[in-house]
């Protein structure tokens, strides 16, 4: 099912226009009630009613996580107080959250983007979600459970944890569409497995999962254990939450909501922007919001964007899978490592489970890389010989990926802790040593 024809089938022509006439009226909006922009503007020589073209608008620097950490809470914000009418917001290094801002208008754009990656991914008004993120400042939960709504699905807020009585809904409720983290999409299946809950025995046929990245080969063990359609969607609190992108069907990348996000690519060391199909960092500029616009934002995110139509019928740019944030790259020995690289190799392995971490400590000058890995049977814990084989075949396909030899720590069942939300695959000892 398509949503909103008119637009995810829209020539590509009609879609660049779209995104040229709202991009002159957000950087007006701004220029107009944010002192932060109207600098900025000003030194790009990027006036609201100037003759600039898309290609100068590549001039203009880059929005960064500090420049909304030093505008702290409102400074941002560009319409006054009394027109947001909800505010959420994303966790923060510094021990503050980076509050964002809606209006009325905002929430219904972000609704109607909702609404369209549900249905392309097969969301209907006969489902039944059940959504498992955590319901507060997150934009999770409530970004998709407004989606759900308007598309006529009845929505389960059960939010996060309780795994058992998760798995009791989802039964006796006849949930047919999961909401969660992929990771604990995986948690849950093997709670299920515990519980003795059969897969045949649920209604489930739909995963939309979101707030991490996951991998093919994540997703194909995600559809394997819960025998149903896992979809991921992408999007990022500053922006807008969940909507900026979705899976259709066919799986074949993230159809982007182009009318609302303009994309680009850039180097993520010198900042240029990379022609269509170069892999690099994902940069949004927003074009209907009204509360908390965001010109040029650097989403750290590692992507590409794919232009052909997809044979879903959609016409929208399409994004890769993330392959990682740039800043959680680690450079080991030279060697550039993103843990998504690891959890291709380990997904599927013989013996060893979907999870994992990546352990970085210093020894004098270099860094090191520890990659612990869980046995799927404890078993194993017993024998020698096959422990040091599986840990032979984890560092052997880790060294044709990666091209680096890393240590391979196997650990028993359950030692690696479980979340409701995102999964935390990095543990970096460098500044304790």
């Amino acid at each position: 099912m398509i949503w909103n024809r008119e637009i995810e089938c829209a020539a590509r022509a009609e879609i660049k226009d779209i995104q040229w006439r709202r991009l002159r009226k957000t950087v007006a909006h701004v220029y107009e009630n944010v002192p932060f922009y109207r600098k900025r503007l000003d030194e790009a020589g990027l006036l609201p009613d100037g003759n600039w073209t898309l290609k100068d608008f590549e001039r203009l620097p880059f929005t960064t996580k500090e420049d909304l950490r030093q505008n702290y809470p409102y400074n941002l914000f560009a319409v006054p107080m009394k027109r947001v009418v909800r505010i959420h917001a994303s966790s923060g290094t510094t021990g503050k959250p980076t509050p964002v801002g809606y209006t009325r208008d905002d929430l219904d754009m972000w609704s109607e983007c909702m609404a369209r990656i549900i249905c392309m991914a097969g969301g209907s008004d006969e489902d039944i979600a059940q959504i498992s993120f955590g319901y507060g400042l997150f934009t999770g939960a409530l970004g998709l459970h407004q989606g759900l709504e308007k598309i006529g699905a009845a929505v389960i807020p059960i939010s996060s944890g309780n795994t058992e009585k998760q798995l009791m809904i989802m039964r006796d409720f006849g949930s047919t569409i999961l909401v969660s983290t992929p990771s604990y999409a995986l948690y849950m299946a093997d709670m299920a497995r515990e519980m003795g809950v059969k897969k045949e025995s649920l209604k489930l046929k739909l995963g939309l999962f979101g707030a991490e990245g996951h991998t093919a080969e994540m997703n194909r063990e995600i559809e394997s254990r819960w025998g149903i359609l896992s979809t991921e969607n992408y999007g990022l609190s500053e922006i807008v939450g969940p909507g900026v992108s979705g899976e259709c069907h066919r799986q074949d990348g993230m159809h982007i909501n182009e009318d609302c996000f303009l994309p680009e690519i850039v180097n993520p060391r010198a900042g240029e922007v990379l022609p269509l199909g170069a892999e690099g960092e994902m940069v949004i500029t927003t074009l209907r919001k009204e509360a908390f616009p965001l010109l040029r934002y650097r989403t750290k995110d590692i992507t590409s964007l794919l232009a052909e139509p997809c044979a879903c019928g959609r016409t929208s740019m399409r994004m890769t899978r993330v392959r990682g944030r740039s800043d959680d790259m680690l450079i080991i020995k030279g060697v550039n490592v993103y843990p998504s690289q690891v959890e291709s190799v380990i997904l599927g392995m013989e013996h060893i489970s979907p999870y994992y971490q990546l352990v970085v400590t210093k020894k004098g000058f270099v860094d090191a890389l520890e990659v612990q890995v869980e046995l799927v049977d404890d078993s194993l814990l017993d024998r020698f010989s096959d422990l040091e084989r599986v840990e032979n075949m984890v560092r052997a396909k880790l060294h044709s990926v990666l091209g680096l030899d890393c240590k391979i720590r196997l650990r028993e069942p359950g030692a690696i802790e479980r979340t409701t939300g995102k999964a935390k695959h990095v543990i970096d000892l460098r500044d304790k040593q």
